[in-house]
This record gives structure tokens, C-alpha cells and sequence, in this order.
């Protein structure tokens, strides 16, 4: 299989330009990064929740996390500002091409009654967020040597103007919307 950058900019390109009528190839979207991001609230009480949220996090993407912080004081949550209480990694370039290549066609395929991804949660400016609710789907992580099923959240950014734009692009990329 072609590699998803070499097939964005040969077929998904002229489609777009096609599909929108744009006149320049620059105004055809394309996507600016994917942020990976994990949860560790449970971190407040158990340290270790977070480093076992890094590995599977380096795993999957192949980049070290960063560890995000609680930026204030929340009483209902027992949080305190600047403890840590996820991990984050921002993938750009060639990593983030082939994050989404096994997204896209090994990952969410593997879900369990997988019937589709939404094709509402767009933000209104052409990027879209998924939420997902075990990391086992990946096929980097060992089922029998996680410590604990953690959701995540993926943000694929582009460069699209309007939801719609972001729809068709991450369509042809792959990305298997449900039909409603």
C-alpha cells in the first residue's frame, strides 16, 4: 500500500480541488497535526497511573509524551494547580502520517461492534475530535501486559475553512464515518 502522504498528495489533492473547485493547490486542506491526549485523573491518588499512561502513549505513537498539569485549583476534584494529571503528545510530519494510516485502516476497524465514527464532531472550523474509550485497539499494544484500559482522545487538526471541507478530506484519507 502506497504510503497515505504519497496518496494525499497525488489522489486526495486533485479530488479536493476538484470536489470544491479550488483554483490554487494551496487552498486545497491538509492536515496540521493530531494531538493525542490521555486522561489521568486517577493520578491524583496513584502515581503510577501516569507512567503506565506514558508507555502505552510512546507505544502508540512512537514519540515521548509530555506530562500536562492542572493549570488551577478545582475543590469538587481535589485538584491542586501543577500536578500532573494527563499525558499529551503532538504529532506532526512523517509520524503523524503514519499515526493515521494506523488509525484509519488497523485501529478502529478493530473495535469491537465497530459500526463507524461520527460525522458530527467537527468543531465548526474543519477539525475533528475523537474520543475512544480503550487503547487496546492498537496493534503496538500487548493485550496481556497493559495495567489498565485508559480512553483517549485524538484532535486532528487541519487546515480546512468549514466542517464540510474537514469532512471530505478526512473521508478520503480514510477515516470510516458512519452513515446516519
Amino acid at each position: 500500500m502506497a504510503n497515505l502522504k504519497q496518496r494525499y498528495r497525488e489522489e486526495i489533492v486533485p479530488t479536493l480541488m476538484r470536489d470544491f473547485s479550488y483554483e490554487n493547490v494551496m487552498q486545497a486542506p491538509r492536515i496540521q497535526k493530531v494531538i493525542v491526549n490521555i486522561g489521568a485523573g486517577d493520578a491524583l491518588e496513584n502515581a503510577k497511573t501516569l507512567d503506565g499512561a506514558v508507555a502505552d502513549l510512546r507505544l502508540i505513537t512512537g514519540q515521548q509524551p509530555v506530562i500536562t498539569k492542572a493549570r488551577k485549583d478545582i475543590a469538587n476534584f481535589k485538584l491542586r494547580a501543577g500536578r500532573s494529571i494527563g499525558v499529551k503528545v503532538t504529532l506532526r510530519g512523517e509520524r503523524m502520517w503514519s499515526f493515521l494510516d494506523v488509525l484509519a485502516n488497523l485501529a478502529l476497524p478493530r473495535i469491537r461492534d465497530f459500526r463507524g465514527i461520527s460525522p458530527d464532531a467537527f468543531d465548526g472550523r474543519g477539525n475533528y475530535t475523537l474520543g475512544l474509550r480503550e487503547q487496546i485497539m492498537f496493534p503496538q499494544i500487548q493485550y496481556d501486559k497493559i495495567d489498565k484500559l485508559r480512553g483517549m482522545e485524538i484532535t486532528i487538526v487541519t487546515t480546512a475553512r468549514t466542517d464540510e471541507e474537514g469532512r471530505r478530506l478526512l473521508h478520503l484519507i480514510g477515516m470510516p464515518f458512519r452513515s446516519n
